[in-house]
């Protein structure tokens, strides 16, 4: 059977795409690579959110093309969000591609490997509808002891500078059994951390008619026994109810973790984001969570340069995030999406002044981030044994419950207990020592829990993408 290499670009969501496609190809009897000059197939899964996103989409297609000119790969297949937007552009511009499959076409993979994908007239177009279930073949690419459960698809919310609709459809949940039934059969490979995630996994079961989802979804897969963890990522600010903080608070299986993307504090941007709201109800709704659950890590993310954000509202952005103190915060520079609505919106800000707020807003952060992590120091806290560090041969890894998988920081473990041996996927009482920017420097001062369970390796598509730079 020909070989299969994979390369997932973007966001956890587009990697459980992946992993479906890889379960599918798995499932049919072909090999996995995570090295691309050994493929015979290159499958390329595109993002296509922004346009930094869409470059390095574009710039790995090319990268792959030429591998297809001068090795061994016979076929490349592109799968993913750009096929959603670009998909006749790129039959016609890149030759070298034999296949495109949109984000709601991932389960036709195999009959893109062999050739047989018929493709679609031109110009043909239709919403994406696809969404998998516990019974869909999936090949996981994280660690072992971690994995991500996708529980809705799509999105229904009128923002103005997003084009996920678009590329995702309409939003529409899982059933709740199959949710539960996926999250056991997991458990019993040794996961022991699920991140839940979707478009707005808040809004869970509003399209089944069930109010305020999510709560009782965290509760049924909160009884699984060998789930030491679980989070949920993408908050939409009014949707977090007071069921959701209480259940939180009641559960030490749901982790003091909420990822809530605020996107601006000034009422002048929300109103042109068509997003609502304002910086003083968000500070209510952040003391009300810290109120509910004491300790809690809070991350969320703003958008900067947006069309008509002037001085005085990027000033009022930074006095928010001077308020609020989060633990962690991602800023993006806004992007001018042609198919988005906000691309029709005057007062253009310029790319030099965007990125200066993005690195003010940031350098902003940092401070309070370091502030944070050095009032750690001293305090015990529990860490999810990752491995050893990717840093430095000496030293292993972890993640304290505040901190969500790939996008916040780590625990570097100095030293562990005599005559225990570490391994991924352990739960440890650790001292805090000291604490970086954005890390922190822990002894591990006991190993919690049995060894997890032996599973199948992962497959390393990250070592794809270190192969390719």
């Amino acid at each position: 059977m020909p070989k299969v290499g994979l390369i997932s670009l973007g966001c956890p969501k587009n990697l459980v795409d992946s992993e479906v496609m890889l379960g599918h190809l798995r499932a049919d009897g072909y090999e996995i690579t995570p090295r691309a000059e050994e493929a015979d197939v290159l499958v390329v899964n595109t993002c296509s959110f922004i346009a930094p996103a869409q470059e390095e989409s574009v710039a790995t297609i090319l990268e792959m093309a030429e591998l297809k000119k001068t090795g061994r790969a016979r076929r490349l297949i592109v799968a993913g969000c750009l096929v959603e937007r670009y998909r006749d552009e790129i039959r016609r511009q890149i030759p070298e591609v034999d296949a495109v499959i949109g984000t709601g076409e991932v389960e036709s993979i195999l009959q893109a490997v062999r050739g047989e994908l018929e493709p679609a007239p031109e110009g043909t177009s239709r919403l994406p509808e696809f969404l998998y279930h516990d019974r869909t073949p999936r090949l996981l690419a994280t660690p072992r002891h971690t994995a991500y459960v996708k529980i809705n698809e799509g999105c229904d919310h009128p923002c103005s500078f997003c084009i996920i609709p678009q590329l995702r459809g309409r939003f529409r949940s899982r059933r709740p059994e199959s949710v539960v039934r996926e999250a056991r059969s997991l458990a019993r490979a040794g996961v022991r951390e699920l991140t839940l995630i979707g478009q707005d996994t808040t809004a869970y079961g509003a399209d089944l008619g069930v109010a305020d989802g999510l709560p009782g979804l965290l509760e049924r897969l909160a009884e699984i026994d060998e789930v030491a963890w679980i989070r949920f990522l993408y908050c939409y600010p009014n949707r977090v109810t007071a069921r959701l903080l209480e259940t939180i608070a009641a559960n030490e299986k749901l982790v003091r973790y909420l990822d809530m993307p605020l996107q601006h504090a000034s009422r002048n941007v929300l109103a042109r984001m068509k997003r609502g709201s304002h910086g003083g109800a968000f500070l209510k709704l952040v003391d009300r969570i810290r109120r509910i659950i004491p300790g809690v890590a809070l991350r969320t993310t703003f958008i900067v340069g947006f069309p008509g954000e002037t001085e005085a509202d990027f000033r009022e952005l930074c006095d928010f995030v001077r308020a609020a103190e989060f633990d962690w915060m991602g800023v993006f520079a806004y992007s001018d999406e042609e198919t988005a609505a906000s691309h029709a919106l005057d007062g253009k800000v310029d790319p030099e002044t965007i990125e200066r707020r993005r690195r003010t807003l940031m350098a902003l952060q940092r401070k309070i981030s370091a502030r944070r992590l050095r009032a750690r120091a001293g305090q015990q806290a529990t860490v999810l044994v990752e491995g050893p560090s990717h840093d430095t041969e000496w030293l292993w890894e972890g993640r304290v419950e505040g901190m969500a998988p790939d996008i916040d920081g780590k625990v570097y473990l100095t030293e562990f207990p005599e005559n225990e041996e570490p391994q991924p996927g352990r739960l440890a009482r650790v001292r805090i020592l000291r604490a970086t920017d954005y890390d922190l420097v822990a002894r591990v001062e006991e190993l919690l829990d049995a060894p997890p369970p032996a599973a199948p390796e992962p497959i390393a598509m990250g070592s794809a993408l270190r192969v390719l730079g």
